[in-house]
């Protein structure tokens, strides 16, 4: 069965039992590094969670009534939402400023986001200490319809449902489902101009929860701005890994792409450095007017200045340069330097409001710290997203063309 398209129109459950199962069926070697490496720590990860379900949070986590946010929040969610966000930014860029450069990594750039969606949707179920009580924020029971956090259940499913959408027609084309794919690429336009809106909803949305902590967060990183700082950091966050999946994914999958692919890649990165950088300098002018308005100056000489200014410094206006410079040389390893640095200053920043600087005044050992079975449960849930994406891109049309019947249609 070859790899670029379904044999025929599956119309049937007699013929779409074999097909699945004949998908199912490993593809290309089998021992690598990665394999290795995930496959023993999702199986880890599996363990852990059916034991946190069975004895509940405190059996595997450091988390309590102090300290309720941990890795999990922290990290799977908050972090994970605002990398997701390069799927609303390319959407936006492609389907409605028409800008076709970007289109050959908008399905990879989609489908990343929305299973960036599922799996830390996951992560919060395993989270909640009463899993089962998951309806209550999205039917307003005692949360309220007030509830910002009725707001973000809200947006989560309807994010997820539009960007399920928008990657459908390639679902619909590995299936080999001619009418449901021009009905699904039909609903792609409705569905981008509704996801944008609620992108810029919860990312904002997810800042907004933090502003109920006044106190409790560093004056360094509180402000009344938060919404609007999640909301632009998201930007740079969600295409700066677009850069780093795209290199990644330009190498394990380069059987999947054409000549026209291969050789727009580095401009595709040079566009995205080109972004990167615009938003970054908007967020760092943001962040500068924000300090001189709060005059928290004498933080400035202790422990915590010094790491509020490696983030802003190191980790956002480094960058920011890097983008900069690697764009108007057209320097792509300048650019992937840029896009790690960016990354982890969005990893740090998020895990500043939920963690590290939340409840700053508490030291060690009281301080939360998490325990090395909630990272492997974290890294579990990784892994298995990446599985997931790589199975899906070595059999349906994300990176390569559509089959010739779409293009003939």
């Amino acid at each position: 069965m070859s790899a670029n398209s379904a044999p025929r129109e599956i119309k049937s459950l007699r013929d779409f039992i074999p097909f699945i199962l004949s998908e199912l069926k490993p593809r290309g070697k089998i021992l690598t590094p990665f394999n290795v490496i995930s496959v023993p720590v999702i199986f880890l990860g599996v363990i852990l969670i059916a034991y946190r379900m069975v004895k509940g949070l405190g059996s595997i986590t450091n988390l309590s009534q102090d300290f309720p946010w941990g890795m999990w929040i922290g990290f799977d969610v908050i972090t994970g939402v605002a990398f997701a966000g390069g799927a609303y930014v390319l959407t936006f860029v492609v389907y409605i400023l028409r800008v076709e450069k970007y289109h050959p990594i908008i399905r990879a750039t989609v489908l990343n986001g929305f299973l960036a969606y599922v799996f830390y949707a996951g992560a919060l179920v395993i989270d909640l200490g009463r899993p089962w009580h998951i309806i209550n924020p999205v039917i307003g029971n005692k949360f309220g319809l007030s509830s910002v956090l009725f707001l973000v259940a809200w947006h989560f499913l309807l994010y997820m449902t539009a960007e399920f959408i928008e990657i459908s027609p390639a679902f619909a084309e590995w299936l080999g489902w001619k009418r449901v794919r021009k009905i699904l690429s039909s609903m792609t336009l409705g569905a981008v101009v509704f996801g944008i809106t609620l992108s810029t909803l919860h990312q904002s949305g997810l800042g907004a929860l933090f502003m109920m902590a006044k106190g409790k967060i560093h004056p360094l990183w509180y402000t009344q701005f938060i919404p609007i700082l999640f909301f632009v950091s998201s930007i740079f966050a969600g295409l700066s890994l677009v850069i780093f999946e795209g290199t990644i994914s330009h190498k394990v999958f380069s059987d999947q792409l054409d000549d026209e692919h291969r050789a727009s890649h580095n401009d595709i990165l040079i566009g995205l450095a080109k972004g990167c950088a615009g938003a970054m300098f908007a967020y760092f002018f943001l962040k500068m007017l924000i300090f001189m308005h709060g005059r928290h100056w004498e933080y400035l000489h202790t422990g915590w200045g010094l790491w509020y200014l490696l983030e802003i410094i190191g980790l956002v206006l480094i960058p920011c340069y890097l983008f900069l410079r690697g764009a108007m040389y057209k320097n792509v390893s300048a650019i992937r330097v840029a896009a790690i640095l960016t990354m982890i200053g969005i990893i740090i920043n998020r895990l500043n409001y939920t963690v590290i600087a939340y409840k700053w005044y508490i030291p060690l050992p009281a301080h939360y710290v998490p325990s090395w079975m909630e990272i492997v449960t974290t890294l579990a849930i990784i892994f298995a997203e990446i599985w997931v994406f790589r199975w899906i891109v070595t059999r349906m049309p994300i990176l390569r063309k559509p089959p010739k019947w779409v293009t003939e249609g």
